[in-house]
């Protein structure tokens, strides 16, 4: 077919192939054109993005540099105020322990003095319990016990001494002891927180008790009462002016006689001479008044004693109050220490962890991003790039 053959008309005029030639040429020309254009478009932006990319390359490798920087300048400066740290936390320690060494020492030292007084004041107070048990235990044991007998006279005074020594502590009495008036009763107790003396001296007639007994007829047994009765009323003014001595000897003393049966025979028949003995204030005592008379002195001897054991224990007491007031607060002193040392251990506790925290966060990367690179750092970036 020829070029210039016509194949179809197109408003009245007519297309040959040339002319469908030429319209496909230029058609692909446009297209050919067009296709340029796009790579050129895609290339450019390519382009565009490589240099984006390679800008954004520059900014992250300049923030991990400064990031590195920023984390080696952390790390050493960590590491320093790590040493630091562990070097103030051994001086602290040291210190501490130093300190409480010495506390301690000082405390124990005080501690054992204030229990060695403690065990002194107990040694003497359990010295003192045991005087008084001792002295609650002393009972008095008559070994002489008067017979109904009638005949005692000779040894009347010897009966008075055993009764008075079975009875009373040997610094309580004295026998044949002498006044400020040249006389020596029989007997002198020296009684309790007083300055006097009670005088007990051992009077017996007798030849006249022999003679009452002896006595067969009214007449003699009248003569034998008489004598009696003079023989004592004159013993009673014996004693009363002998010894009854003011501020010297008790304002009574007491006559001893020696047997019950003659005790109770004067108050039986000689009441007057026992009203004219109490008149004189002589005390007729038998073995057995005389018995009650020394447990009665006996008892006040030893509430007296008592009295002092109770003062010499309520002196231990106390300063056995004091020592243990002293190791009290000596105690409340050591529990402070403790309790400093404690806050100081607890108060090295919290920086540790908060060390530790630190540690894992840097081990981690767990670090906030700095803040967005500023306007006059981003053109720099750009011209590295």
């Amino acid at each position: 077919m020829a070029l210039d053959s016509i194949l179809l008309q197109v408003g009245g005029k007519p297309v040959s192939l040339l002319d469908l030639l030429v319209v496909a040429g230029i058609f692909a020309l446009l297209l050919l054109i067009a296709a340029v254009i796009l790579s050129w478009r895609a290339q450019a932006a390519r382009q565009d993005e490589a240099a984006a990319t390679a800008q954004r390359t520059a900014e992250l490798e300049y923030r991990i540099a400064e990031l590195s920087g920023a984390l080696k300048g952390l790390a050493e400066q960590t590491h320093g105020s790590q040493m630091q740290l562990v070097s103030t936390l051994d001086e602290r320690l040291g210190q501490v322990s130093e300190r409480l060494g010495l506390n301690l020492i000082d405390q124990a030292e005080r501690t054992g003095q204030s229990l060695k007084q403690l065990y002194e004041r107990l040694a003497v107070i359990d010295a003192a319990q045991r005087n008084i048990a001792a002295l609650s235990g002393e009972m008095l044991t008559l070994k002489d016990i008067l017979s109904n007998k009638q005949a005692r006279g000779a040894y009347g005074q010897a009966r008075m001494e055993a009764i008075i020594r079975d009875g009373l502590p040997s610094n309580a009495y004295v026998f044949q002891g002498p006044l400020s008036n040249g006389t020596r009763p029989d007997c002198l107790v020296m009684l309790p927180d007083s300055t006097v003396k009670l005088v007990i001296d051992a009077k017996f007639p007798l030849e006249a008790f022999n003679a009452l007994k002896a006595a067969s007829g009214e007449a003699e047994l009248r003569n034998a009462e008489s004598r009696l009765k003079g023989d004592v009323l004159k013993h009673v003014r014996d004693i009363a002016e002998k010894y009854l001595l003011p501020g010297e000897t008790h304002e009574s003393a007491i006559m001893f006689v020696p047997s019950e049966s003659i005790y109770a025979e004067l108050y039986e028949k000689f009441e007057d001479v026992i009203q004219k003995a109490h008149r004189a204030r002589v005390i007729i005592a038998s073995p057995n008044v005389l018995m009650l008379l020394v447990q009665t002195l006996q008892a006040v001897f030893k509430d007296a004693r008592m009295r002092e054991q109770a003062g010499l224990i309520k002196v231990e007491v106390s300063r056995l109050l004091e020592d243990v007031g002293r190791l009290k607060d000596r105690v409340g002193d050591l529990q402070k220490h403790f309790a400093s040392a404690a806050t100081d251990l607890d108060k090295l506790g919290v920086s540790a962890d908060k060390i530790g925290r630190r540690a894992l966060r840097i081990e981690s990367l767990e670090l906030e991003e700095p803040d967005a690179v500023t306007a006059v750092e981003r053109p720099k970036l750009v011209e590295r790039g």
